[in-house]
């Protein structure tokens, strides 16, 4: 969807200004934190680069304020810094005045949570493949990665297939390519009303987008939950079996829970058919579908928080308790199944979503274009900024990368 909103011109000029000084990076005036932020990999610490111990679960912990003794009080990289930024995800060009939420770091409960080395993942990815499978998050993710890799290297983009959905780059002196397809729904699925939203989804058909392409990578990183929001028909076995939200007579409404177990549940299921993959797949969980307040997307919603919920405070609420639940134990049963028929597909499960469900400052809100710009977009409670929140997705990955490595 996209995101956009009114904005007032007077609050247009200072915001303008604000991203002027903001961009200007290089300058001596710019913000401490934002001034310290390039270090070389050489200067990194060297905690950087080691593991977490294998007891500490990186999943379970609270947002700490990052400082300058952990080399957390700077964020990895700027818009200034990263080509790989979506406008829309641009918070620092477009003038978010608050920068404070670029100032916490993720600390597990029982371990510290090491610095991304960008150095030592493409040590570890040298020679290998990774394909980022779901909706615009995936993208996200992906972007966030790139980003963090560019302190060591820039990618070479590989050229485009008829595909528009489909990107891929290669990192030369590493000889590692990562890749993004878009499947929002993971299953096979067409949109068959447009003015009115409905989408046509084959829940036991794995959308042939990605399904085939992966098969030569060694990591596919699985991800998906917000689109199934979405009014929505059920077919099994090419035949309707109902719906969620469709009104038609004869058609059972089968809830919007029905549909993302069984999506996940066929994707898994071709990714560890023996035949199809045999590198790691790993699930990430739902980023939070709830962090819009006063209002639905919508409905005038926003997310003009500034800083973490409190650990005690952050909770998983409504559907995403339902989504939660269901992506983990679809994991478990394809982590069984592969199990049982002695496949070699490994299955890793990246459970990000009690970290992100506290961050509702970390998303681009109105900031995603210029105050002044007379358009009207809806705020964006969903995508995560960059830099941002979203870079600990890929030091848990690092991480995981790191105990799991073959």
């Amino acid at each position: 969807m996209k995101l956009l909103q009114r904005v007032n011109p007077m609050a247009a000029a200072s915001l303008t200004a604000l991203a002027v000084v903001v961009l200007l990076t290089a300058s001596a005036s710019r913000p401490s934190f934002l001034r310290r932020f390039e270090p070389s990999i050489a200067s990194l610490p060297r905690a950087a680069r080691r593991a977490a111990p294998a007891d500490c679960d990186i999943f379970r912990g609270e947002w700490v304020p990052a400082t300058a003794a952990d080399d957390g009080a700077a964020p990895y990289y700027t818009n200034a810094t990263c080509g790989e930024i979506q406008e829309h995800q641009n918070c620092i060009k477009y003038g978010r005045p608050d920068l404070g939420f670029l100032r916490w770091r993720w600390r597990p409960e029982r371990c510290e949570l090491p610095r991304f080395d960008a150095a030592a993942f493409l040590d570890l990815l040298r020679g290998k493949s990774m394909a980022f499978v779901g909706d615009s998050l995936s993208r996200n993710h992906m972007q966030s990665l790139l980003c963090l890799l560019s302190k060591v290297e820039n990618p070479r983009e590989v050229p485009k297939t008829a595909d528009p959905e489909f990107r891929a780059v290669r990192y030369e002196s590493h000889n590692f390519t990562v890749a993004v397809f878009r499947s929002p729904y993971l299953v096979t699925a067409n949109q068959s009303d447009p003015a009115g939203g409905m989408w046509d989804l084959y829940l036991d058909e794995p959308d042939a987008a990605w399904a085939t392409a992966v098969a030569g990578f060694d990591y596919v990183v699985v991800s998906t939950g917000i689109w199934f929001n979405r009014p929505t028909m059920f077919y099994e076995r090419g035949r309707l079996v109902g719906c969620y939200s469709c009104r038609l007579p004869g058609v059972p409404d089968l809830t919007l829970r029905y549909s993302l177990p069984l999506a996940f549940r066929t994707a898994l299921r071709a990714l560890t058919a023996a035949s199809v993959f045999n590198g790691t797949v790993i699930v990430r969980t739902l980023s939070p579908t709830s962090h819009f307040e006063g209002g639905e997307w919508d409905k005038g919603g926003d997310c003009r928080r500034t800083r973490p919920t409190a650990a005690s405070e952050a909770r998983m609420s409504g559907l995403d308790v339902d989504f939660h639940a269901a992506q983990v134990e679809e994991f478990r049963r394809a982590e069984a199944a592969a199990a049982a028929s002695g496949s070699a597909v490994r299955m890793l499960l990246m459970d990000a979503t009690a970290a992100m469900v506290a961050r509702a400052d970390g998303h681009p809100s109105r900031y995603g274009h210029w105050a002044h710009e007379n358009v009207t977009l809806y705020n964006d409670c969903v995508h995560w900024c960059l830099p941002g929140p979203v870079d600990v997705w890929n030091e848990m990955l690092l991480q995981m990368l790191l105990r799991h490595q073959s």
